[in-house]
């Protein structure tokens, strides 16, 4: 079976782990986090650009966390696509607040922002926009039609890890970035995530949320829970760093042969960088003209190849939301819920198994 994802491990991240279980220290309780935490997060902090990283131990505690920092809760609303995985509405479902669905564009399955316009509200308290499957978001729309309005921007990078928009690295570019460290993101650490932030303010709460409110202590002063990042998980986060810009390069490498191939079949619409959109090649997701996508992923699953469709149901299709808000459509969203497939683009692709899923998805269409 080819895998939809694939982390790069080697002998580097076992034996920085057995340094770690050597040493005995296998989490901490101080506000700073311990070595390896630190570690990893000034190595994120000098790549992004940024001020300040906190490392949580999911994408989902970066999100919740950081609505938490901007006072959000009760009586709120944040503004969201439904195209995206379901962790980004239960964050902010988790504070009290109300999320609000927006639709998505179809060319590059980012925020609309005609629609988003017509979402904000006066309880409008954040914006979160979803740079999905690694394509950046329209940031520069989005910062001037919230300019002189008080909303934060909560970027949704979980997916965006070494995207880039105008030269800015995705997750910087708003009030406050989440990503993940799960195990198919680009970087992993197993489950992990963090923040990334220019504001200290922001860093500093977001310290104590993510150990109890606590400072120094059993001095609980805000709200918060146990979000810390183990120093085994940090301590992998720390050698993939090492690894970053080749694995960036690789799957770069990767979705251009298969763009390459792809490009030429009819009914296929390829994923295409903008000129001031750089991707880090997370998925490679193409969309059917007809709706054939069950019938060629089925296809695609029983030659051994990982497709995978992201996501179907969206959000506010799910039972869940569904019940919390009713009647809503969102014609894009639904329309790439089921046009959606996602291909392997992962680093450790040979040129064999490239060609193999290109000539496979080609026969599976006739």
């Amino acid at each position: 079976m080819i895998p939809i994802n694939k982390p790069l491990l080697d002998k580097r991240e076992a034996a920085e782990i057995l340094k770690v279980l050597k040493d005995g220290v296998l989490t901490s309780a101080s506000m700073e986090g311990g070595r390896q935490v630190r570690d990893f997060e000034n190595l994120m902090k000098e790549y992004l650009g940024v001020r300040e990283v906190i490392s949580v131990n999911s994408g989902t505690s970066a999100l919740y966390s950081s609505l938490l920092s901007c006072g959000i809760g009760i009586g709120d609303e944040v503004i969201l696509p439904s195209f995206t995985f379901v962790a980004t509405a239960n964050s902010v479902v988790a504070t009290g607040a109300r999320p609000v669905f927006v639709d998505i564009n179809r060319d590059d399955f980012t925020i609309n922002l005609e629609n988003l316009e017509k979402k904000i509200t006066d309880k409008t308290k954040a914006v979160i926009p979803v740079h999905l499957y690694g394509h950046p978001a329209n940031m520069g729309g989005i910062k001037d039609l919230l300019r002189k309005r008080s909303i934060y921007i909560i970027e949704d990078a979980c997916q965006s890890l070494g995207s880039t928009y105008e030269g800015k690295q995705t997750g910087t570019i708003g009030d406050i970035g989440c990503f993940s460290l799960y195990a198919s993101k680009v970087l992993t650490s197993g489950e992990g995530g963090f923040i990334a932030t220019n504001d200290k303010l922001i860093s500093n709460k977001i310290r104590m949320i993510r150990n109890h409110g606590m400072v120094k202590g059993y001095d609980t002063r805000i709200l918060g829970m146990n979000m810390r990042l183990p120093e085994i998980n940090a301590a992998i986060a720390k050698v993939q760093m090492k690894k970053l810009e080749t694995m960036l390069r690789s799957r770069k490498h990767n979705a251009n042969t298969l763009s390459k191939i792809l490009s030429s079949i009819k009914g296929v619409n390829i994923p295409e960088e903008q000129h001031e959109r750089m991707y880090n090649w997370y998925l490679y997701t193409i969309s059917f003209t007809n709706n054939i996508r069950n019938k060629i992923g089925k296809v695609l699953n029983q030659k051994g190849i990982g497709a995978a469709v992201y996501y179907d149901p969206p959000v506010h299709k799910t039972p869940y939301y569904r019940n919390l808000i009713s009647n809503l459509t969102l014609t894009n969203t639904e329309w790439a819920s089921r046009h959606v497939l996602s291909l392997p683009v992962h680093p450790l692709l040979t040129e064999k198994e490239l060609e193999f899923i290109c000539s496979t998805l080609k026969e599976a269409l006739g």
